[in-house]
Parts: structure tokens; C-alpha cells; sequence
């Protein structure tokens, strides 16, 4: 694959997806978890999603279990508790892993694009987000203690290099 464009994924209801009807828009993909340490990271996420959705930002969250078990539920226990507890709004998809042999062909190809501290490519916990920008690439990865508002020069940034259509 050699685009972000060029995945399908399973949103959170199963059904399947193209990255492609997301051309355009500046894309911010997480690993998420109900039960870590940064869950309350979802509010920020959803802050971020409100505030500039209108400018063509779409927040992506992918629950992952891989880290300590913190997200043992269904889809839809999941999606049911995003949505009571901090109000998401921005899509979920089906839980993935982002490490070892059954990597999510997406997230292997964000950690390939993106890499973390000393070259790595191995996602370290829950809540690591990958910044895209509108021409599909990908420009920077977070760590999972960066806070969502720290992500805002870097979100205005790419939405202000945004082609218009």
C-alpha cells in the first residue's frame, strides 16, 4: 500500500470501510482504550473534533487490547460507552491490534510512515495518534501522553495547507 488512501477498515458496526472517502480532510488516527490511564483523553479528542470538523478534521479511533487488556468489551459495549461517558461523535472502528503478527495492515503502515522515539516503529501504549494531512500523508506521530490540545498548532497547521476543492 503505498497511501492511507489505499486501506479498508471495519468501522465499529463491521461494516467495511474505504480510507478513500476521507481524500481531502486532515486525519487524526488513535489507538484508543476504555479502561487506561489516558480514556479521559477522549474528551480532548472529541473537543478537537468539534472545534475543527468543520475546517475538514476527522478524529479516527481504533480500540486496541493489546496494552494490559484495557479494552476487553464488545464493538458495541465500546461504542456504547465513548458515547455515555465522553460524548464521542467522531467515528470508531473495530478493535485492532497495532503490534506483532496480526498487525492492522493501517497501523503498520502508520508506524512504518511514522516512526516513534530512536526510529522505532513499535506503538508503545493506547491513545498513540498519527496526524495525516489532506494529501493523504503522514506528518507526525504523538505519544500517548501528549494531550489532544497539544495537537492543535500541528492540526492548524495542516488544515491551513488544506487545497481548497
Amino acid at each position: 500500500m503505498s497511501s492511507i488512501y489505499d486501506f479498508k477498515v471495519r468501522d465499529i458496526k463491521g461494516q467495511e470501510t474505504e480510507l478513500s472517502t476521507l481524500r481531502g480532510k486532515v486525519l487524526l488516527i488513535v489507538n484508543t482504550a476504555s479502561r487506561c490511564g489516558y480514556t479521559p483523553q477522549y474528551q480532548g479528542l472529541e473537543q478537537l473534533y468539534q472545534q475543527y470538523r468543520e475546517q475538514g478534521l476527522v478524529v479516527l479511533g481504533f480500540p486496541c487490547n493489546q496494552f494490559g487488556k484495557q479494552e476487553p468489551g464488545s464493538s458495541e459495549e465500546i461504542q456504547q460507552f465513548c458515547e455515555l461517558s465522553f460524548g464521542v461523535s467522531f467515528p470508531l472502528y473495530a478493535k485492532v491490534e497495532v503490534n506483532g503478527p496480526n498487525t492492522s495492515p493501517l497501523f503498520a503502515y502508520l508506524k512504518n510512515e511514522a516512526r516513534g522515539i530512536l526510529g522505532t516503529r513499535k506503538i508503545k501504549w493506547n491513545f498513540t495518534k498519527f496526524l495525516v494531512g489532506c494529501d493523504g500523508n503522514v506528518m507526525k506521530r504523538f505519544a500517548p501522553r501528549d494531550r489532544p490540545e497539544r495537537l492543535v498548532p500541528y492540526i492548524e497547521d495542516a488544515l491551513s495547507s488544506k487545497v481548497p476543492h
